[in-house]
């Protein structure tokens, strides 16, 4: 059986909120749809651009078996993100992600305390036997890891491993990763405003945080360079590109949150004390939209 299980377009999706910071289920139902309805080829779940870490256990576990109930009806896919500081937490989401019958858990190593490759390998071990589902590992600098080709070799050893969501600009190393096993790796490409560049370079897919505000800009990426037509795909590039420049301008997750608020998705603030935009910053962040002719252009 192959190891690339998943390709296409997957939102890294927000995380929706109410003002006690439990999952606002009505808005985080409709967002998955719109987003299926988009094109999307399923979700990955309560990452970074979803506050994962910071969000409580029993909400985390709330939103994903909301995500595979949207998923499933629709022929999509879930991946639960289940990284935590701590193992036991990390392992508690890992198990419950395999009781409602997600497609794969994923998590960044284990971070704060800079554990040697023994010890990540034995989180990512642990976290596979909890919940007998496919590993994506997440291979991220919030981690403050180093992720080596030579690490993910060994990685690929521990069952249920398949492959990475690599974010990262090495695309040298991303293409060595891919051709691994003779390329039965499953690799997802993680910087939004390069995704053509890991097309190029052999990975499956995308995953993403931006694809959140502009779903078609990123299928349209996808579906072009696929067909061939790399000239259409490099031009949905760059306007993605020009977009991200204005999110990147105001900090992704609140802008992509009051983004998807003037779409009516009441995502509500982020994880208090992350950063909540000012009505001057809110004011700014439209009039750059509205400069792009953002809802013309983007939806």
């Amino acid at each position: 059986m192959s190891n690339v299980l998943f390709s296409g377009i997957i939102p890294a999706l927000v995380t929706p909120l109410d003002r006690t910071e439990h999952i606002n289920e009505d808005t985080a139902r409709r967002l998955m749809r719109w987003h299926l309805d988009a094109g999307a080829d399923g979700f990955y779940i309560l990452g970074a651009t979803g506050e994962g870490p910071v969000v409580a256990p029993g909400e985390r576990m709330k939103l994903a078996e909301i995500a595979r109930e949207e998923t499933r009806a629709r022929g999509a896919k879930a991946i639960i993100h289940v990284g935590a500081v701590d193992l036991a937490t990390a392992k508690s989401l890992a198990r419950h992600a395999g009781e409602i019958g997600a497609d794969a858990i994923s998590s960044v190593p284990p971070f704060f305390f800079g554990y040697g490759e023994k010890e990540i390998a034995q989180y990512y071990t642990e976290l596979a036997e909890a919940a007998d589902l496919p590993l994506i590992m997440y291979c991220s600098p919030l981690a403050g890891i180093q992720i080596t080709y030579d690490m993910v070799g060994r990685f690929l050893r521990i069952p249920h491993a398949i492959g990475v969501k690599w974010t990262s600009y090495d695309y040298y190393t991303m293409h060595r990763i891919k051709s691994l096993q003779d390329g039965d790796v499953n690799v997802l490409n993680g910087p939004d405003e390069t995704l053509l560049c890991g097309l190029s370079m052999g990975a499956d897919g995308g995953i993403g945080g931006t694809y959140n505000v502009m779903p078609k800009v990123f299928r349209a990426i996808y579906d072009n360079f696929r067909a061939g037509d790399i000239t259409a795909a490099q031009q949905w590039q760059y306007k993605a590109n020009r977009l991200i420049d204005v999110i990147l301008r105001f900090g992704v997750q609140p802008s992509l949150k009051e983004i998807l608020g003037r779409l009516g998705f009441d995502c509500g603030h982020c994880v208090y004390p992350q950063k909540r935009l000012t009505e001057e910053e809110r004011a700014g962040l439209f009039e750059s939209l509205d400069a792009l002719d953002y809802e013309r252009e983007y939806l």
